[in-house]
C-alpha cells in the first residue's frame, strides 16, 4: 500500500484507553460496505494497520482509528478500528473518540445542548449523541448495536485453573466473560500483567471449544476478547478486558459492557430502562442502559445506551519513507509477550 503524503492524526484517549483517529492521508481502502474494507485490511493488505500501530511508531496499547466516508446514505461518518493484532469492527470506547474528534474538530457541526452522529461501522449503524457545552463534546452516549448472548454458562476446559465457566456474548464483537475471581485474580492494576495473560490463554483454548458466528453478519465469527468481570453490592460491575497481544483494556469498554447487559438481560437480572455503571482497572466509568429489546436472527437481544467521555490531546504527522526498513512494523516479546512467536 503507496501513501505519498502526510498522516494526519489526532490523538484522542476514553478514559485513558487510546483511540488516536487518522483524520486525513489515508490510501483509498477498496470495498463497497466497511465491512469490505475492514475485511480487505485484515486478509488482504494490513500494510497501513501495521504501519499505524506497531513499533517504531506505535506501542502495543496504542489503537488508531481509521475514518472512512460512510457507504451508507443515513450514516454522517464511517470507521474501522486497526489495533496491532488485527482491524476490529466495532469498540465503544473508540467510537466515543471518535464522536469526540468529529465534533471537536469541525468535521461535524456541534448543536447544543446536544448532537447525534451517525456512524457507519462493520457492525453496523452506530447512533450517537453527543452532550455539548461551551464549544466542547462533554460526553457520548452511544445506542450500539443489538447485544445478544450466545451462550450462558459455557464450560472451558484449562489447564491451569481447570473447568471454568464464562457467558459468551455479542455487543458489537463477541465476547467471552469471566468473574474473575474464577482464575484466582483482582481487576487491580497490580494483577494487570496476570490478567493480560490469563485472558491471553483463555482466548486461545476457546478458538478449539466455543464456535460462535453473529446470525446475520457474515464473517463476524471469532471470539475477539475475554472480559474478567467482578459484579459489586451496587449492581456496578468491574471490568478487565483482554486484549491480544497481551495487555488490558484500560477503559470500561463499551462493546464488553454492552454484552454484558445482554447477559444480565438473559439471566432475569436486568430489564428496559435499568442502567448500569462500569468501572475500568483504573476506576474510569461508563454507564450502560437498556434502551428495549429486539432479536437478533431469532435470538433476544437488548439495545444497549453507552455513555462515556472522550479526550483530544495532541496532533501528530507520520509519513512513509520508502527506505524506512520498518515500513511494516515489528513486534517484540518484551512488550508482546510469548505470543509474539504467533504473528
Amino acid at each position: 500500500m503507496i501513501f505519498d503524503k502526510a498522516l494526519d492524526i489526532l490523538l484522542v484517549h476514553c478514559q485513558g484507553e487510546s483511540g488516536n483517529v487518522l483524520i486525513g492521508g489515508a490510501p483509498e481502502i477498496p470495498g463497497a460496505t466497511i465491512l469490505d474494507k475492514m475485511n480487505h485490511l485484515n486478509d488482504v493488505d494490513p500494510s497501513l494497520r501495521l504501519f499505524l500501530t506497531r513499533e517504531p511508531r506505535a506501542q502495543v496499547v496504542h489503537t488508531t482509528n481509521l475514518l472512512l466516508p460512510p457507504t451508507r446514505p443515513d450514516a454522517d461518518a464511517a470507521f474501522v478500528v486497526l489495533q496491532p493484532d488485527r482491524a476490529h469492527p466495532m469498540s465503544g470506547s473508540n467510537c466515543i473518540c471518535v464522536v469526540t474528534t468529529l465534533l471537536e474538530s469541525g468535521r461535524v457541526a456541534k448543536v447544543e445542548p446536544e448532537t447525534v452522529v451517525r456512524l457507519d461501522t462493520a457492525a453496523g449503524l452506530i447512533v450517537a449523541r453527543a452532550r455539548c457545552e461551551g464549544g466542547r463534546c462533554l460526553s457520548v452516549s452511544l445506542d450500539n448495536v443489538p447485544a445478544f448472548v450466545h451462550a450462558l454458562d459455557v464450560m472451558i476446559d484449562t489447564p491451569k485453573w481447570g473447568k471454568i465457566t464464562g457467558d459468551i456474548a455479542f455487543g458489537g464483537v463477541f465476547y467471552a466473560q469471566i468473574d474473575v475471581d474464577r482464575v484466582g485474580l483482582r481487576i487491580v492494576p497490580e494483577h494487570a500483567r496476570a490478567l493480560a495473560e490469563a485472558g491471553t490463554e483463555i482466548k486461545a483454548l476457546l478458538a478449539g471449544q466455543v464456535a460462535v458466528e453473529h446470525p446475520e453478519i457474515p464473517g463476524l465469527d471469532e471470539i475477539a476478547y475475554v472480559m474478567f468481570r467482578d459484579y459489586q453490592p451496587d449492581g456496578s460491575v468491574v471490568t478487565c478486558t483482554t486484549l491480544k497481544p497481551g495487555r488490558v483494556d484500560r477503559s470500561p469498554c463499551g462493546t464488553g459492557s454492552s454484552a454484558n447487559l445482554a447477559i444480565l438481560h438473559a439471566r432475569g437480572q436486568a430489564r428496559t430502562g435499568d442502567l448500569r455503571v462500569s468501572r475500568s482497572i483504573i476506576g474510569g466509568e461508563f454507564t450502560a442502559e437498556i434502551l428495549g429489546e429486539t432479536t437478533v436472527g431469532g435470538r433476544p437481544a437488548v439495545l444497549p445506551r453507552i455513555t462515556g467521555r472522550g479526550y483530544v490531546f495532541g496532533r501528530q504527522q507520520l509519513r512513509l519513507d520508502p527506505l524506512d526498513p520498518f515500513t511494516q512494523g515489528f513486534a517484540m516479546s518484551d512488550t508482546w509477550g510469548p505470543q509474539v512467536g504467533e504473528l
